[in-house]
C-alpha cells in the first residue's frame, strides 16, 4: 500500500509538473505564434491571426491534458472515442455557430468591410463597431446596435460605403414642363459647383433623366470625398433649390391634367 501511495504521489505531482509546464510553454508560445503571424500579414488579417493563435492554444492544451492523464494511468482510449461521438453530437446541435464561424473565417480572410467601415449588411446600414469569428456588430445611424451574425452577413450582399476615397452624389430634382431646360441645366451646375466640397475632377454634370408625368426630372451628379458625401448631398439639394428660386425656374408640384370631352349625341341619347 505505501509502494502505491509513492507510486500514485509520483504520477500526480508528474501531472502536475506536466500541466504546469505547459501551461508556460503554451502561453510563451501563443505570444511567439500571434507576434510571428501579426509581422508576416503586417496587421492585415488580425482576426485571423486572433483565431489561429486561439486554435493552437486550444489544440495545445489538449496535447498537455492527454500527457497529464497517462501519467495519472487514466486509459484515455475510451475517451478520445466518446469525444468523438459527443463532438458529433454538438457539431449536429450547433450546426448554426459552425456555420457562423466558417463564415467568420470568410470574413477575416476576405476582409469586405473593417471595424470603423459604414456598410449595409443584411440590410442594415451602420459602422462597424466590433468584429469577431462570430458575429459583426454595427451602429445605426440613430444609435442603435445591431448584432448580425457572420452566417447572415457572408451569405447575403455586402455594401462597403467607406472602401473608396471617393463617393458620387446624385441629386434628383424636377422642374416645370414650362421652364427652360437650359437655364436649368447651367443654373444647377453653377450651384453644385459651388458647394466647397464637391470634386473638380470628375467634373459635375447636369442631364435630363427623364419626362415624368407631371415634370422634367434632372439629375445632378457631382463627386465628393467619402466622409463628405452626406454634406455634399443635403447642401446640394439647397444650394440648387435657392438658385432655381433666383431665376425663376418652377419646381412644379405633382398634379394630374384631366381632360373633360362632350358626348357624341348619339351616345348621349343612349346615357
Amino acid at each position: 500500500m505505501k509502494e502505491q501511495l509513492i507510486h500514485y504521489s509520483i504520477n500526480i505531482g508528474s501531472a502536475a509538473v506536466i500541466l504546469l509546464v505547459g501551461y508556460f510553454v503554451i502561453k510563451y508560445g501563443s505570444k511567439l505564434l500571434h507576434r510571428a503571424l501579426a509581422k508576416a500579414e503586417n496587421g492585415k488579417y488580425a482576426l485571423v491571426v486572433r483565431f489561429v493563435t486561439s486554435v493552437a492554444e486550444k489544440v495545445a492544451w489538449a496535447f498537455v491534458a492527454v500527457m497529464a492523464l497517462e501519467k495519472l494511468g487514466v486509459d484515455i482510449g475510451p475517451i478520445i472515442a466518446g469525444l468523438g461521438v459527443t463532438g458529433f453530437i454538438l457539431g449536429f446541435a450547433f450546426q448554426e455557430s459552425l456555420g457562423s464561424l466558417a463564415s467568420g473565417l470568410m470574413i477575416a480572410i476576405n476582409q469586405p468591410f473593417k471595424v470603423g467601415d459604414f456598410v449595409n449588411v443584411s440590410g442594415n446600414e451602420g459602422t462597424i463597431t466590433a468584429l469577431d469569428m462570430m458575429a459583426v456588430t454595427l451602429a445605426t445611424p440613430d444609435n442603435r446596435k445591431i448584432t448580425i451574425p457572420n452566417k447572415a452577413a457572408w451569405g447575403q450582399p455586402i455594401i462597403n460605403y467607406s472602401a473608396l476615397d471617393r463617393r458620387r452624389v446624385e441629386i434628383i430634382i424636377g422642374i416645370a414642363y414650362g421652364a427652360n431646360i437650359s437655364l436649368a441645366k447651367s443654373t444647377a451646375l453653377e450651384a453644385i459647383k459651388g458647394v466647397p466640397e464637391v470634386l473638380e475632377d470628375p467634373a459635375p454634370m447636369v442631364e435630363v433623366k427623364s419626362l415624368d408625368d407631371s415634370a422634367v426630372t434632372l439629375t445632378v451628379r457631382a463627386w465628393a470625398k467619402t466622409p463628405d458625401f452626406w454634406k455634399v448631398y443635403f447642401a446640394g439639394i439647397q444650394s440648387v433649390k435657392e438658385a432655381f428660386d433666383r431665376v425663376g425656374v418652377e419646381i412644379p408640384f405633382r398634379q394630374i391634367d384631366v381632360n373633360v370631352r362632350q358626348l357624341p349625341q348619339n351616345l348621349q341619347q343612349r346615357a
